[in-house]
C-alpha cells in the first residue's frame, strides 16, 4: 500500500513520534495505522528498557489539592534534563499524574504507575511511550498524600521545590508564608521533641570533641555544649528558626501572635538524594570523535 502524507501526518499526531519513524512504521505494517501504533508502542517499550539505566535526577514536583484544600499530593516525577523537564508532554503527564495520585490514594508508587489516566492507558504505559517519544529516561520516583481537618496552604519555588502545611487555626496566607519559609530553609523537623535522639547524640559527641579541643575546664565545657546545642536545635526546627520575611521573630513566635498552631508540613524537592552523575562533556566529545 501507498503510503500518503496524510497518513504519516495521523501516526505522528497519534503518536508525538518523528516523521520518519512514522513513515517506517506505516510501511512495515503495510499502512494500518493500529498496527503501526502497537508496534511503536513495543519498539517504544525496548527503548524505554534501554534508557531505563540512565540516571534522571531533573524533572517536576506538582501538588493536586483538593477542592476543600483538605487534601493533597505531592508527586515528584523525574528525567534526565532540566531540558526535558520544561517539555509540554512531560508537563502534562507529572500534572495528570499528582491529579491520579490524588483521586485514587494509592499504597505506593507500584500502585499508583498501574492507575489508568484519563487517556484509558495506565501511568506505567504512558511513562513508557512518554520516554520513546522524548528520548529520556523518566520515572516517578515518589508521592506523598497529606489530608487535614482545616484547609492546608501550598507554595510551589519554581518546580522543583513543593511544600504542604497544616494548621491549626491561623489563616490561608500565614500558612503560605510558612511554606515559603519552609522551602527556603528546609528544616529538619517542626519541633525540638521531633528530632531523632539518634541525630541529637551525634551533634552533642561532635560538639564535645570540638569543646575539648578547646581545652577550657570541665565545667566551661559542659556550658558550651549546652549553649552550642540550643543553637543547632534553633537552626535545624521549624519554630526555632528566625521567620524568613522578619528575622526578629522566629516561626514559632509568628505562630503563636497569630493564636495558631503547626499540625504538619511536608516538603519535596526533586532530585534529593539522587547521586548525580558528574559529566565530563569535553572527554565525552573527543571520546565521540576518536571512535
Amino acid at each position: 500500500m501507498a503510503i500518503t502524507t496524510a497518513m504519516i501526518k495521523e501516526l505522528r499526531e497519534r503518536t508525538g513520534a518523528g516523521m520518519m519513524d512514522c513513515k517506517k512504521a506505516l510501511v512495515v505494517s503495510d499502512g494500518d495505522i493500529d498496527l503501526a501504533i502497537e508496534n511503536m508502542r513495543k519498539s517504544g517499550a525496548a527503548k524505554a528498557d534501554k534508557k531505563s539505566g540512565r540516571i534522571a535526577a531533573e524533572g517536576k514536583v506538582v501538588i493536586a489539592m483538593s477542592d476543600d484544600a483538605k487534601s493533597a499530593a505531592i508527586v515528584e516525577i523525574n528525567c534526565e534534563t532540566d531540558f526535558a523537564a520544561k517539555d509540554k508532554n512531560f508537563v502534562a503527564f507529572a500534572e495528570a499524574v499528582a491529579q491520579a495520585a490524588l483521586n485514587n490514594q494509592p499504597s505506593d508508587v507500584a500502585a499508583l504507575s498501574a492507575c489508568t489516566l484519563g487517556s484509558g492507558i495506565s501511568i506505567e504505559e504512558t511513562r513508557t511511550n512518554l520516554i520513546a517519544k522524548i528520548g529520556e529516561n523518566m520515572q516517578v520516583r515518589r508521592f506523598q498524600l497529606v489530608s487535614a481537618d482545616e484547609p492546608m496552604a501550598s507554595y510551589m519555588h519554581g518546580v522543583k521545590i513543593a511544600v504542604v502545611v497544616a494548621l491549626k487555626g491561623g489563616d490561608i496566607t500565614l500558612g503560605k508564608d510558612i511554606a515559603m519559609h519552609i522551602a527556603a530553609t528546609n528544616p529538619l523537623c517542626a519541633t525540638e521533641a521531633d528530632v531523632p535522639a539518634e541525630t541529637l547524640a551525634k551533634e552533642k559527641e561532635i560538639l564535645m570533641v570540638q569543646a575539648r579541643d578547646s581545652g577550657k575546664p570541665e565545667n566551661i565545657i559542659e556550658k558550651m555544649i549546652q549553649g552550642r546545642l540550643r543553637k543547632y536545635l534553633a537552626d535545624v526546627t521549624l519554630v526555632g528558626q528566625p521567620f524568613v520575611k522578619d528575622s526578629d521573630q522566629t516561626v514559632g513566635q509568628l505562630l503563636k501572635s497569630a493564636g495558631a498552631e503547626l499540625v504538619s508540613f511536608t516538603r519535596t524537592e526533586v532530585g534529593a538524594g539522587i547521586e548525580k552523575k558528574q559529566e565530563d562533556f569535553a572527554s565525552e566529545v573527543m571520546a565521540q570523535i576518536k571512535s
